[in-house]
């Protein structure tokens, strides 16, 4: 089985923001068909990958070097009346970049959710851990 290493550099901004629901839906749905502690989605109109957690989504540009760009943390599900209501999380930037990658994310991330839904598989590799990066 192989294991990706992520890096996580120092949080540089945190901001609230909302996830549609059909988009919460997906992730978690896909989440929970995956055979292993976390799901790959590569995002290949951004060349970015998309690793899913019980804990959050994180993106890393795929052609870099593992760092983590920014990450997706804090979903609150239960704050939603409504399965189709939108789901509260934080957005957290470790790139001066992020909020621009930011402004594509979330409908390219959604897309691929979508092709990776219609294939009906998680992609390899099968582990990640993310390291904190040194100050």
């Amino acid at each position: 089985m192989a294991e990706e290493v992520f890096f996580r550099p120092q949080e540089l901004e945190r901001t609230s923001r909302c996830l549609p629901g059909a988009n919460y839906n997906l992730i978690y749905r896909l989440f929970r068909r995956a055979a292993a502690d976390c799901l790959f989605v590569p995002i290949r109109n951004m060349q970015y990958l998309a690793v899913v957690d019980k804990e959050e989504v994180i993106f890393s540009d795929g052609a870099g070097d593992r760092s983590i760009e920014l990450a997706w943390q804090n979903f609150r599900p239960q704050a939603r009346s409504a399965l189709t209501d939108s789901v509260p999380y934080e957005a957290v930037y470790y790139a001066t970049g992020a909020p621009r990658t930011m402004l594509r994310l979330q409908s390219e991330f959604h897309r691929a959710l979508i092709e990776l839904e219609r294939k009906c598989i998680a992609a390899p590799p099968s582990g990640a851990r993310i390291v904190k990066m040194p100050h």
